[in-house]
Parts: structure tokens; sequence; C-alpha cells
């Protein structure tokens, strides 16, 4: 029993450093532009914009980034945000009557009503302007989502011949390859986005989380239970290295609950609630919130 205090208490201890430290170096800002404009920092979704146009960030990593806002009838602006800024950054954006803009814009609307129509829309967009890459990567997104891999791989290979050796580009890439159950390709694609991003890219570390998980579930479903331990921190390496990225972006939400869900697997009680605590403290209000308060209180129960 004493070494178990023991270890909490290291643990507790090493997490209150964490915070520590991550107080001192990350940030707040708060995005000022038109209404409902998305917002993009290093290429990570944090939202859209309220109807007064403004997003608080609560965690901004240490360091330079690039703000990248587009909204409906603008012209899309990325600028820079440097090491120093915090509080009110301004943004503003200029009406747009590009014909090729708007077709990605009405497509990116359509995205959660009609894919079919959504797709129409990205290859509208394509054909007045053939060089738009954003738009043949939202395209190969949507088919993906729709089923049709076949054609997002076409689309992919698209992609690159317009720019080679970008990171986004072969994430999707992975991403498809993962659903069409070819693993090795799939791997290989999430390694050289990571590579392409310069070690950044959360898509890819996701990517590669999600199929070292799957590994680690059929290996301990086979009995192989040295596969499964040996998968499963490959798995916790690269969901960690994702969130560390994401750096409390939206889409960390799921990410986090995986991960306290992996450690609970593995049975690593103190492990498993320190992710969700760090969920807690990045996302109090989310609908999420209160499962995740249940699983700490019950994991604390069933400690030793």
């Amino acid at each position: 029993m004493g070494l178990v205090i023991c270890k909490s208490l290291i643990l507790t201890s090493v997490l209150w450093l964490s915070l520590a430290v991550s107080a001192q170096t990350t940030r707040s800002v708060t995005i000022s532009t038109e209404p409902n404009a998305t917002v993009w920092i290093d290429g990570v979704r944090y939202g859209k914009t309220d109807s007064s146009g403004k997003l608080a960030i609560k965690t901004v990593a240490p360091g330079a980034h690039i703000l990248r806002v587009r909204a409906d009838g603008f012209k899309e602006k990325t600028q820079a945000l440097s090491a120093t800024q915090r509080g009110e950054v301004k943004i503003a954006l200029v009406k747009t009557t590009d014909e090729a803009e708007l077709a990605f814009q009405e497509a990116e609307r359509l995205t959660t009503v009609d894919r079919e129509k959504a797709a129409e829309a990205f290859r509208r967009a394509i054909r007045l302007r053939p060089s738009y890459l954003e738009a043949h990567i939202a395209l190969a997104r949507v088919l993906a989502d729709a089923g049709d891999l076949e054609e997002a791989i076409k689309v992919v290979a698209s992609a690159r011949r317009l720019k080679s050796g970008f990171a986004e580009t072969s994430a999707i890439e992975g991403r498809i390859h993962k659903e069409n159950g070819e693993e090795k390709k799939a791997i290989a694609s999430f390694k050289r986005a990571i590579t392409e991003g310069r070690g950044f890219q959360p898509e890819a570390y996701a990517g590669l989380g999600l199929i070292y998980k799957e590994k680690a579930e059929a290996g301990g479903g086979a009995g192989d239970f040295d596969s499964e331990e040996i998968n499963f921190t490959e798995s916790t390496k690269n969901l960690k290295q994702s969130l560390k990225q994401l750096s409390g972006a939206p889409d960390a939400i799921i990410i986090y609950q995986l991960l306290g869900l992996i450690y609970e697997r593995q049975k690593k009680p103190d492990e498993a609630i320190a992710v969700y605590e760090e969920f807690l403290r990045f996302f109090p209000d989310v609908v999420e919130a209160e499962a995740v308060r249940s699983f700490i209180v019950q994991l604390k129960k069933a400690r030793p």
C-alpha cells in the first residue's frame, strides 16, 4: 500500500510541475474579425467566431504561429501570430468576388448537409481554378467520408502533383489507406506526413495512434499479450503527441477520451485520471465533460 501511495504522490507532483511550466509558457488570445468566421492556427481548426466576430482561444503553445481566417463572402486571410502576442488579435477581411473561392465556401457549407452536392461544388471550384490545392484536399476528404475511396485517392494524387511534400495531403492519404484496410500503406503515409510537416502533423499522429490501438486489440483478442502491450504503448505515444500539437483545439476532445480508455485497458488508473483531468481543464463545459467526471470518480474508487 505504501508503494502505491508513493507512486501516486510522485505522479501528482510531476503533473503539478508540468502544469506550472505550462502556465508559464502558454498564453491566450482572442481573435477579432467577421462573425461566424473559421479560425485555424498552424492548420489546426479552433472553431468559429461568435455573432460579434470574436473567438477566445484559451491555450496557445509557445512560439510564433500562423493564423488563418475564412468567412463566407470574404477572401481568406493568413497572418503571423508572433511569439509575444496575446489578448485581442484583430484580423480584417476583405470581400471577395472570386468565383472559385465562393464555390469553395458553398461546398464547405454543404459538407454536413449533402456530401454529393458538396463534392460537386468543390469540383466546380477546381474547374474554375485548377491549381486550387485546398479544394483538392477538401474534395478528397468529402469523398473519403462518403466511402468513395478509389476516387478520393485519385484526388490525392492530383493534389500531390500540384504541390509535392505537403503534409496534409499525405495525412489524408493515410486516412484513405486506413479506411481501405491497407495498414502498411497507411502507416507509411502518416509517417511521411509527419516528416513533411517537420514533426508537426497532429492528424497523422492521431491516425497512427488509432492504427496501433487496433493492432493492440487484435493482439489481445488472439491471446498475444506482448503484442497488445507493445502496440498500446506505441498508440499512447502517438496520441499524446497529437494532443500536444492540438493544444486544446476541439479535435482533441475525442483523442483525450480515447487515450484515457487505453490507459484504463492497460490497468493504469493514475495515467487515465491524469488524462481525464487535463481534458476537463481544457473542456470543462462540453457535453462529454459529465461522463469524463464520472470516469474519474469510478477510477478513484477502484484504486487499491
